[in-house]
């Protein structure tokens, strides 16, 4: 078979095209930290109800830690428990969340918050809130057939108008 020399440097090109940009993605992923989930807190996914802290889901103040507030957060089929969640601006929050199912995200719009949630593992990430207002929570991982209606809600208040605690 007899492959023309254009045929030949296109070959060569796509290829290159290809080695390249696989190499930029590597060393790009390295470089910014990306890495697969390692949890050193896992649990049993059949009985996150039952574990402490998701037996008790929601937003904890927390005393003598270098964080405010606790939230503390699990994702099951097409929602969030609890679905909202209220912290005052300024405040140093740790959430923690895992998921009872599937693979869901938890992302915060407009925030630096945004965790993988993976059955059998805790995600966790700790963050100022320091801007006053309502955000939306999606799930940015597709989880099924109700993904798109999977949201809940945090309300960063004046700590002036925050009684709910």
């Amino acid at each position: 078979m007899h492959i023309h020399k254009y045929e030949k440097w296109w070959l060569v090109f796509g290829t290159g095209t290809l080695i390249v940009f696989l190499l930029i993605i590597g060393v790009s992923a390295f470089h910014a930290g990306t890495h697969p989930n390692n949890s050193k807190w896992t649990i049993n996914y059949e009985k996150v109800n039952e574990i402490a802290p998701f037996d008790n889901p929601g937003v904890h103040k927390v005393e003598g830690k270098d964080w405010d507030y606790e939230v503390v957060l699990v994702a099951s089929a097409f929602s969030y428990n609890p679905m909202e969640i209220e912290i005052p601006v300024g405040s140093t929050v740790r959430f923690i969340a895992t998921t009872t199912d599937v693979v869901h995200g938890f992302e915060v719009a407009g925030t630096n918050i945004n965790m993988m949630l993976e059955p059998g593992y805790v995600s966790e990430k700790i963050t100022t809130v320091d801007k006053v207002g309502e955000y939306t929570v999606v799930c940015n991982e597709y989880c099924g057939t109700g993904h798109a209606m999977m949201y809940s809600t945090l309300k960063v208040v004046d700590s002036d108008d925050n009684s709910s605690h």
